[in-house]
């Protein structure tokens, strides 16, 4: 997302929990060109590998394009790195409290602007380093807070309307201090953010490569050793085989013990195979060889009336934190002295009564009865029903209803000619909308949408794509119309504040310039600047009730401006092998945020 890490930052999670597509991947045989003559053996004999340790076999759609927290720019890559790294605190997913990660404890001043971490004893990086408080101050002041690296991770950082930025210096051989230029509420969450190798990554910071750019950013790609990789997570990265499989291993040097002093993770090995869609999953744990697998609408009834001679148990989380959407491009500048938006479109798209108007004429009900199976619930806010700061009433909604879509649409100066809708220039209203090609709800959601907007005149061109190429034009062509995706809403509101922020990193409705891009005349709206400066707000503001009622505003703006036109939310459903025990399943973490607790017996 132009579209920084859309999922990734937005779960706080860091965020948005975006669903990716990969590279195709059925069959088992690894080519020996792709891999030593071990990782060969593993990975073409991983069930009979698997017998000798503890092993989760996932399969997953997507695979990551980085193995670099900081330039991560999609889910698939922060689900791996998530359990590469780690930051001081981390959240509980059951309770969504903050505990204790590298940091044992903190403080904070009594005037909310002072922060000072106490970091636990002995930590070590995977290749057995110490670390350090120095690697703590590396992280923010060399990586973070230096503009000379490009990251949209910086972006959560910022505090207050002019985007201040902490300052972070060691005050002892375990204590870190962060000093917040003005109080700002959540930023005791922001330090979940990864710590990284200073003596591992400190040259590629200093040194430049031929562009002047720092080689840090082109530090740990996809085809370095995956062994280099340097981490603090509970697993460190065995082998990396594009389009067919990710494998970690047990970190050695992970901080985290049982109860009884013993190793964690106590699953000793992960094999994630790399599959192109849910379907294959599907396949895949049918067959019996997957441990997990994400349940769909489509399968649900299926897999539950087979849970007993599968060996398996179906969780349900509940309402998904995920946020499924249409959206219009409304960016009126320019790239290179051309319009990212065709004019005429553009002069349809900016026009909040045809946004009204798509929203009434998309049959939310049906999409849930006949797309979910009825496991969803509608959609009618930016923020996740798990935050303390959704708002259960007193939003605009927009149930279907054609005959106010098209009193909308004549409202705003459009007409018919017989039952095609035209503009006033006498254009035929038509438009591109896109979405991932292999996610079968958005897929079959923006089939939906197509036919719904032609009961009123509307013609839609339906394309599915490939998840790069979609994410390409969004966030570095901007060149796109409208879009069936989704985000991850995490509980701290705030953690999505660079999707709301004007000049955010994930603003892709109306993305401003970044980096070198060449944008001019780029228009922001009064009430896009309204959510954002409210967002501004509710993060500087300490008084629950009073951040409750600035999150209350910018739900009801959403609402009534539609950036994104909310749709619906399936139930957020896994089913898990019952031999893997102590799944705490939640929708918030899924089934491995607690993978330190988890252990495989033979069931």
């Amino acid at each position: 997302m132009g579209w920084r890490r859309l999922h990734r930052r937005l779960q706080g999670t860091r965020l948005w929990q975006m669903l990716l597509l990969g590279l195709m991947m059925f069959g088992l045989v690894v080519s020996t060109a792709s891999c030593s003559s071990l990782d060969q053996l593993r990975l073409e004999n991983f069930r009979v590998e698997a017998a000798d340790v503890p092993t989760l076999v996932s399969p997953v759609v997507g695979e990551p394009k980085t193995f670099n927290y900081f330039l991560s720019q999609e889910s698939s890559s922060s689900d791996v790195l998530g359990f590469l790294y780690q930051g001081l605190i981390r959240v509980d997913q059951t309770t969504s409290e903050i505990v204790p990660a590298l940091a044992e404890s903190w403080t904070i001043s009594p005037d909310g602007q002072t922060i000072t971490f106490v970091l636990k004893e002995d930590l070590k990086w995977s290749d057995g380093e110490p670390l350090t408080a120095d690697d703590v101050v590396f992280t923010y002041n060399d990586l973070l807070l230096n503009e000379a690296i490009t990251t949209d991770t910086r972006d959560i950082l910022r505090i207050g309307a002019e985007g201040k930025l902490p300052t972070v210096r060691k005050t002892g051989d375990r204590l870190i201090q962060f000093q917040i230029p003005e109080p700002f509420a959540p930023f005791l969450r922001v330090t979940g953010i990864a710590i990284m190798p200073k003596h591992i990554l400190e040259e590629t910071v200093t040194n430049l490569d031929g562009d002047g750019q720092p080689l840090f950013m082109s530090t740990w790609g996809t085809d370095t050793d995956p062994r280099d990789v340097v981490g603090c997570g509970p697993y460190t990265l065995q082998a990396f085989v594009p389009g067919e499989r990710i494998i970690f291993e047990r970190n050695p040097y992970y901080w985290d013990q049982g109860p009884n002093g013993e190793q964690l993770p106590q699953i000793q090995e992960m094999i994630w195979p790399v599959v192109i869609s849910q379907d294959a999953q599907f396949v895949r744990f049918r067959s019996g060889d997957a441990d997990l697998m994400t349940v769909t609408p489509d399968n649900f009834s299926l897999m539950k009336q087979d849970e007993a001679q599968g060996n398996y148990t179906v969780y349900n989380g509940g309402p998904t934190t995920t946020r499924l959407f249409v959206t219009f491009n409304l960016n009126q500048g320019s790239m290179n002295g051309v319009p990212v938006v065709d004019p005429i479109k553009s002069n349809w798209f900016t026009k909040t009564e045809f946004r009204q108007a798509v929203a009434y004429a998309i049959d939310r009900e049906t999409m849930l009865n006949n797309i979910f199976k009825g496991l969803g619930e509608m959609q009618n806010s930016q923020i996740a029903p798990q935050s303390p700061y959704y708002a259960e009433s007193g939003l605009p909604v927009y149930d279907y209803d054609i005959e106010a879509a098209k009193e909308l649409l004549l409202s705003a100066g459009f007409t018919y000619q017989g039952n095609r809708l035209v503009d006033e220039d006498g254009n035929l209203v038509r438009f591109t909308l896109q979405t991932n090609v292999g996610n079968k709800i958005r897929e079959s959601a923006g089939a939906q949408i197509k036919q719904n907007l032609s009961m009123i005149g509307i013609t839609v061109d339906f394309q599915p794509m490939d998840f790069n190429k979609l994410i390409t034009n969004i966030g570095d062509t901007l060149q796109w119309d409208a879009i069936v995706l989704g985000f991850g809403a995490g509980v701290e509101p705030n953690s999505s504040a660079n999707l709301w922020l004007t000049n955010g990193g994930l603003h892709f409705f109306n993305q401003a310039a970044q980096g070198e891009m060449n944008l001019t005349g780029r228009v922001v709206y009064p009430w896009e600047q309204q959510i954002s400066d409210l967002y501004v707000q509710a993060a500087q503001e300490l008084d629950e009730t009073k951040r409750k009622a600035l999150y209350f505003e910018t739900q009801k703006l959403v609402q009534e401006n539609l950036p994104f036109i909310h749709l619906v939310g399936q139930y957020s459903m896994s089913a898990v092998r019952n031999k893997v025990e102590n799944v705490k399943y939640t929708a918030l973490g899924g089934t491995l945020w607690n993978i330190g607790e988890l252990k495989l017996t033979e069931n």
